[in-house]
C-alpha cells in the first residue's frame, strides 16, 4: 500500500466513525426533544431506511408507510438506544426491518384468510376453515419462539429468512463481520428449531 492509499483508507475510516458519532449526537438530541436534530437525522438516514423497507415489502406505498411508522418509533424510543448494542443506523434498520417483516406477515395472513373465506359456502360465512386456525397457530408459535432469541439473533434471522437478504447483505446492513453473522444465524436457528419442536410436542 502506498502512503496515499494509507491516507485514503484512514480518511475513509475516520469518515465512517464521524458519521456514526453524528448520528449518535442527533439521536441523543432527539431523545431530549430536539425536533430540529430529529429532522436532520431523518434527512441523513431516510433513504437507507426506505431502501430496506422497499426491499422487504416490494411495494412503494407500504415502504413509505413503514418509514413513517419507523421514524415515529425512533422519536418515541430515542432515549432507549444503547450504544453498546450497536450503531445508531443498525438500531434504526433493525426496527424498520422488523416493522417491514410484520407488514409482510400481516398481508400474507390476510390474503390467506380471504382466500379461505372465499372457499366457504355463502350460507355459512362465520365458519372459519381449520386451515386458517392451523396457520394462525403456527404463526403464533413462530412469533413466540422468535421471542426467545436474543435481539441480534432475531433481527439477523428476520433479515435473512423473512426479508430475503443474503448473509453478506445482512453483514453490510448491520455493519457486522460476515463470520459473526453466520454464527449468530446458525445459533439462532438451532434455538428456534428446538423451541418449535417443543411446542409441537406439547
Amino acid at each position: 500500500m502506498t502512503p496515499d492509499d494509507g491516507s485514503a483508507a484512514a480518511d475513509a475510516h475516520h469518515g465512517r466513525g464521524g458519521e456514526a458519532q453524528v448520528l449518535r449526537d442527533l439521536l441523543a438530541a432527539a431523545a431530549a426533544g430536539d425536533r430540529t436534530a430529529f429532522s436532520t437525522l431523518y434527512d441523513r438516514t431516510s433513504s437507507r431506511i426506505y431502501g430496506l423497507a422497499f426491499r422487504v415489502v416490494r411495494d412503494r406505498q407500504y415502504a413509505e408507510e413503514i418509514v413513517q411508522e419507523a421514524y415515529l418509533q425512533y422519536w418515541q424510543k430515542a432515549g432507549e438506544y444503547q450504544p453498546g448494542r450497536g450503531s445508531v443506523i443498525t438500531w434504526m434498520m433493525t426496527i424498520a426491518h422488523r416493522r417491514a417483516v410484520d407488514r409482510v406477515r400481516s398481508e400474507e395472513l390476510q390474503q390467506q384468510r380471504m382466500s379461505q373465506y372465499g372457499a366457504v359456502s355463502v350460507e355459512t360465512p362465520r365458519n372459519i376453515p381449520l386451515e386458517v386456525v392451523v396457520q394462525t397457530d403456527e404463526a403464533r408459535t413462530l412469533r413466540t419462539c422468535l421471542g426467545t432469541l436474543t435481539e441480534l439473533q432475531r433481527s439477523c434471522i428476520e433479515m435473512s429468512y423473512f426479508g430475503g437478504l443474503t448473509y453478506p447483505e445482512v453483514a453490510r446492513h448491520t455493519d457486522t463481520p460476515l463470520p459473526t453473522i453466520k454464527s449468530r444465524i446458525r445459533d439462532g436457528l438451532r434455538r428456534l428449531r428446538t423451541c418449535m419442536r417443543t411446542h409441537e410436542d406439547a
